[in-house]
């Protein structure tokens, strides 16, 4: 992954100056989480020790297609960006073509 593929905003703030791991290499980084449910981080380290967290959300299995269909995922946002400047129109209901359970 590039670097501009990661750093989304380049407007870092020092949090700790100076900390120490622990005897298992460990750091407590608390104090410099941002407070968001469902959050995991992917881990990027560059050659020089240098680390970048990155939080990421995972996506339900039966989902994960749409972000690798680039052209579906495409169409999606096309849709939601219109919705959201109300470039949409009433087309009625589409009850007769749903699926019943029996």
């Amino acid at each position: 992954m590039t670097l501009t593929e990661v750093i989304k905003d380049t407007a870092f703030e020092l949090v700790t100056l100076a900390q120490k791991p622990d005897s298992k290499k460990r750091l407590s980084i608390g104090q410099a989480m941002v407070d968001l449910d469902g959050v995991s981080y992917s881990i990027y380290r560059n050659s020089l020790g240098q680390i970048v967290l990155d939080p990421v959300v995972t996506v339900p299995a039966s989902e994960a297609w749409l972000f690798r269909n680039k052209p579906a995922l495409a169409s999606v946002k096309r849709g939601l960006e219109d919705s959201a400047a109300g470039r949409t129109r009433d087309l009625g209901s589409f009850a007769k073509h749903a699926k019943t359970k029996e």
